[in-house]
């Protein structure tokens, strides 16, 4: 069974380093509380929650999975308990607002968060992930009522939100919902009809359950014109807050799957329950898009998050296991074989997977501080920001739910292969990894539909190329500072150079036969999407790269000013021209010198 263990290091240096991030939360209104040394404590804090209380119940979940009974779901041993600590620990309310009880930090820091949960335990992340993208659609299109009534108890956790737009003849095609939702004299509407692949649809982790349902009024127009958005809770909820008869919505069954057992996915039946209409009659497709864009980055996260698991699995595996010599001799004459890693095959699946989890990782934050941008925009009420933001994080989407799920499915298969045989088994974990992996790729817009957003809404009829243009110049920012080094990152800037250019005659090429063979945009969405992905992963690991260099020399640089520095100084006093070194390297500097 692998053992999560959260890779502080590499998140810092894209936080610290890479992002400068303390420089992002200064220039936000509601980023002055995320300091460096509070997001270290959420990071810390999040790492211990993550390896000692839901890692350990991943594999044991997964073995157990929910269970149903006359409309009641169990969740798997240790889970409720998981979720106690989670709600105690104010997880869920990290980033969202302090009048709803949330502490008020930026989204990003949630997203530092989730990743880490993810890691651990997919299946539990679900239960608390699924609220967020709730939390934030009644925050955008809730009345101050519903969002007073509703948000408190879903920002402390004590209530979990679901999503509910998939019905038997549509998933993706949400022109043929056929849910009804019949206005009543007091203002609230009775919905009927049915709703599956609900995930946390039903559970027993909480007290209350708010559904986010798209459905039809009377009269509506056919097609997606004509579906609106209601707010239903599985318990009514009076005007005190308090809860008081079971609404007439109720889980019909679950489903037997191949990942994610420890996650319920529910058949929802909806008989004349009681619901409360969110934002305008027939315009609820684009405000159930806020849920789907904050669902969507959830699901890139899982990308990461199970190339990560299968690599830490696999590292360990291939240090400890050991099968033949090595091609260029003896490694560790002391046993009868050398490590699997000594063999170049096994370091290349390891490294395709620390390059899918390090860069994949970069490409999210990298997102959410366009997220962080676009809130600070609207309590700015500056609408050409928020809509400049809202285009660059909508070009990102798509590339970053389609490629990185993609990357980790194949993550987890390499991290099978790696294991040989007992990949294939259950107590070593990694085929779990793969089976959770797989549904990735699906929910949430699979991978072509995503491809054909991207391709098709975003590049050609929403900006005409411009978002890719806009993005190779971030590219061309970056090369043109490394372009003639002699260095591994001067070739990474010739690379990028070369790719950005291509990007950019693909597009075009793609562009202008549109028009007479629209066909071809759909036969090239998924090609295009996937080279997208690459290149923008090529980026963000030259980024790192750079940063790293430019660390590297400044040490080195010190280690140089320390060697020449008289030997009888104390730490104390240093020359100032490193004094601005943290004083623990400073310490560890002298002492090597004084050995």
């Amino acid at each position: 069974m692998p053992t999560y263990k959260a890779p502080l290091r590499d998140m810092r240096f894209l936080i610290n380093e890479v992002l400068d991030y303390s420089s992002h939360y200064a220039s936000l209104s509601n980023g002055k509380d995320a300091t460096p040394d509070m997001v270290e404590a959420i990071l810390e804090g999040a790492a211990t929650l993550c390896e000692e209380v839901l890692a350990p119940i991943n594999l044991s979940g997964d073995a157990e999975g929910c269970t149903f009974s006359n409309g009641n779901v169990k969740t798997p041993e240790g889970f409720k308990e998981a979720y106690k600590a989670f709600v105690e620990g104010g997880w869920q309310g990290l980033s969202f607002p302090t009048e709803y009880g949330g502490q008020g930090l930026p989204m990003s820091v949630n997203v530092f968060k989730s990743e880490m949960a993810g890691t651990a335990n997919w299946s539990f992340n679900m239960y608390p992930g699924l609220s967020i993208g709730c939390i934030n659609t009644l925050m955008q299109y809730g009345t101050d009522a519903q969002k007073k009534l509703f948000l408190p108890p879903l920002v402390a956790g004590e209530w979990t939100g679901t999503m509910c737009l998939t019905e038997a003849q549509c998933g993706t095609d949400l022109a043929q919902v056929k849910t009804r939702a019949e206005p009543q004299a007091d203002g609230t509407y009775k919905l009927t009809g049915t709703k599956i692949f609900i995930s946390s649809g039903e559970h027993d982790l909480t007290d209350n359950i708010i559904h986010i349902v798209l459905a039809r009024l009377p009269g509506a127009p056919a097609g997606t014109k004509g579906i609106s958005l209601f707010v239903v809770p599985k318990v009514i909820v009076n005007a005190d807050g308090s809860l008081g008869a079971r609404n007439a919505v109720n889980c019909g069954s679950i489903e037997h799957k191949m990942g994610i057992r420890a996650s319920s996915t529910a058949l929802l039946n909806f008989d004349d329950a009681t619901g409360y209409i969110i934002a305008e009659p027939n315009k609820g497709l684009e405000a159930m898009f806020t849920f789907m864009n904050t669902a969507r980055i959830g699901t890139a996260i899982q990308g990461v998050a199970q190339a990560e698991a299968s690599f830490q699995g696999a590292l360990a595996y291939a240090k400890e296991r050991r099968s033949m010599r090595a091609l260029s001799g003896k490694k560790e004459p002391e046993f009868a074989a050398d490590a699997l890693i000594w063999h170049p095959d096994v370091r290349r699946m390891l490294l395709t997977q620390k390059a899918f989890a390090e860069g994949g990782r970069a490409m999210i934050y990298s997102a959410a501080q366009i997220a962080d941008n676009m809130f600070n925009a609207v309590v700015e009420g500056d609408t050409k920001k928020y809509e400049d933001y809202d285009s660059r994080l909508g070009f990102y989407t798509p590339i970053l739910k389609g490629f990185l799920t993609e990357m980790g499915l194949e993550a987890a298969n390499l991290g099978m292969q790696v294991f040989g045989g007992h990949g294939y088994i259950h107590e070593h974990g990694m085929e779990h990894i793969a089976r959770d992996a797989r549904i990735s790729t699906l929910y949430e817009g699979t991978t072509g539909i995503q491809a054909l957003d991207l391709l098709g809404r975003k590049v050609l009829l929403g900006t005409r190329g411009k978002c890719v243009r806009d993005f190779t110049g971030l590219m061309w920012k970056f090369s043109k500072l490394h372009l003639f080094a002699s260095s591994s990152v001067g070739s990474m800037a010739r690379e990028l150079t070369k790719r950005s250019v291509q990007w950019n005659i693909l597009t075009t090429r793609i562009m202008l036969r549109a028009p007479g063979d629209k066909e071809s945009v759909g036969a090239a969405s998924f090609d295009f999407l996937m080279y997208s992905g690459y290149v923008m992963l090529a980026y963000f690991w030259a980024l790192q790269a750079g940063k790293a260099q430019e660390l590297w020399r400044l040490e080195k640089a010190r280690n140089q000013q320390i060697s020449t520095a008289p030997k009888s100084k104390p730490p104390s006093s240093i020359s100032p021209v490193f004094c601005h070194a943290p004083t623990a390297i400073a310490k560890m500097h002298w002492h090597r010198r004084n050995r």
